[in-house]
């Protein structure tokens, strides 16, 4: 999400901050907000006491407003990165059983609906890369528009648009952007079913027409990065990750399309709430009955929106291997996996011993399904899939693995970044793009990017310790570590 209003700045928060004696401490990473006051389930928030203690109050109001809404199994859940949201946090899971009048909510999902990441491996080595870091840098940020409303080479009439809504990363496979070979490594083979681009507003459509193969603004990056750091050798190896190779991550979502789709849902939710007698605790978790009319048109939009915001990641990848293959022909990007934050999905899960069909909500966080799961893919399931977490600006990120645990603490999540500890405006008082590019340049950081504004925005001081996030998730028992990454190259909105 771009939007910035009400948010809260540095010092709200330190005044603000999570009162502990309101959570009962299960262990050093788990610690539960008692069911009373309306709440139907339990909160659950996951980290360490440093990063409990350093997350605004309002994240606990919002878990607890979470379990209040009807249908809601087990508990409502925050990830370690967790931090204030529109209606739920960021870094809110929950699940809600259609069978108990469990509903879907615009606001559990968010506006940048589908926003995800992508890992490519390269088989390049650090040292063959640093020799070309300036013309790599500067021909990635000539390929690959970046920016707040830029857009692309690609314009797409209403019936092209349609098809790419109805067809995700397999639709841009089809035109020629992208391999084959990647749709077996994205989430539901690149293709989310149940798609209805005509629940879509033609406002929406419009908006996206020419933004195809576009990063957007905010904290939507490209990054060249390499693998410092291997904690887990053995997954590692079957997934292709080796120390002091090259990787490149992709971080974007639906763009204006989906931002679109999310405003107009949450208003005609928040307009039907009493005729469906729902009480809403706070206006923005604007609701429906998965089972109303409401409910199954916003799962038709939302899945449509997916399926923009895998197509887009697909082209991308797409002008990334062009780049690639000008300066480096003997280079093979291959996908290691494309996430998906910003989603509701329908899944089977164990509930009190019963095979429920459950319908997902999980806002700035990822799936995480651990070994043996049949939706991952053959190459894959024996390890479990890959958790893609992006660090800020200058800073690591992490690839992890999804644990056998994960399923019954978090119905298989965990966290999907490190997580914001200011607000944009107050890390744009506290700091300036430019200055902040010259001094990543000095460690070894190109940056790039349409705004020195947006580069202040992102600050690595403006996040939480991506580290410590990442820690506390394999301490809980959510993923666990597989490699860190270190940024080389950043391209920026």
């Amino acid at each position: 999400m771009r939007a910035d209003t009400g948010r809260p700045s540095a010092l709200w928060m330190s005044e603000h901050a999570m009162d502990t004696n309101l959570l009962e401490k299960h262990s050093d990473w788990k610690w539960v907000i008692p069911a009373r006051d309306g709440m139907r389930v339990p909160g659950i928030i996951y980290a360490d006491e440093a990063l409990i203690r350093d997350m605004d109050f309002k994240v606990y109001e919002q878990v607890v407003n979470v379990a209040k809404l009807p249908g809601i199994v087990n508990a409502s859940y925050a990830m370690p990165d967790a931090h204030w949201g529109y209606g739920f946090p960021i870094g809110g899971v929950a699940a809600f059983d259609p069978l108990q009048g469990g509903v879907i909510s615009a606001g559990g999902v968010g506006f940048d609906i589908s926003c995800g990441v992508r890992t490519l491996l390269t088989g390049l080595r650090t040292d063959q890369v640093r020799a070309s870091q300036r013309d790599l840098a500067n021909a990635l940020y000539g390929a690959v528009p970046a920016g707040l409303g830029r857009g692309g080479d690609i314009h797409l009439d209403d019936a092209g648009l349609c098809a790419m809504l109805r067809g995700g990363a397999r639709w841009a496979v089809e035109q020629g952007w992208g391999d084959e070979s990647d749709l077996d490594r994205i989430e539901e083979q690149g293709c989310q079913s149940g798609a209805q681009p005509e629940a879509i507003s033609l406002l929406a459509r419009k908006r996206q027409r020419n933004e195809m193969g576009t990063l957007g603004s905010g904290n939507h990056y490209l990054e060249v990065q390499e693998v410092s750091r291997i904690h887990d050798s053995e997954i590692a190896e079957a997934f292709g990750v080796h120390q002091g190779e090259i990787v490149v991550t992709i971080h974007c979502g639906s763009r204006g399309l989906g931002h679109q789709v999310g405003s107009e849902f949450l208003k005609r939710m928040a307009a039907e709430a009493p005729a469906h007698g729902i009480h809403l605790p706070d206006r923005e978790l604007a609701c429906a009955p998965l089972e109303s009319e409401t409910g199954r048109e916003y799962l038709g939009a939302m899945r449509a929106a997916t399926n923009c915001a895998l197509a887009n990641r697909e082209i991308i990848t797409h002008l990334t291997r062009q780049v690639f293959a000008s300066l480096f022909p003997e280079a093979v990007l291959t996908l290691l996996y494309d996430v998906s934050h910003n989603t509701c999905k329908e899944e089977m899960h164990d509930v009190d011993g019963d095979r429920r069909r459950l319908f997902v909500h999980r806002k700035g966080a990822t799936r995480a399904l651990g070994p043996g799961h049949p939706a991952l893919p053959s190459s894959l399931r024996p390890w479990g899939q890959p958790v893609l977490i992006g660090g800020s600006m200058g800073t690591n990120s992490h690839i992890l693995a999804g644990m056998p645990e994960s399923e019954a603490r978090s119905f298989a999540s965990a966290c999907h970044g490190a997580g914001r500890a200011m607000s944009r405006r107050q890390a744009y008082r506290q700091w300036r793009g430019r200055q902040l590019i010259d001094d990543l340049a000095e460690r070894g950081i190109l940056i790039r990017s349409t705004s020195g504004r947006g580069v202040a925005e992102e600050a690595p001081g403006a996040y939480k310790d991506v580290d410590r996030v990442v820690d506390s998730a394999e301490n809980a028992g959510l993923a666990c570590k597989v490699a860190r990454l270190t940024p080389l190259i950043t391209i920026k909105g």
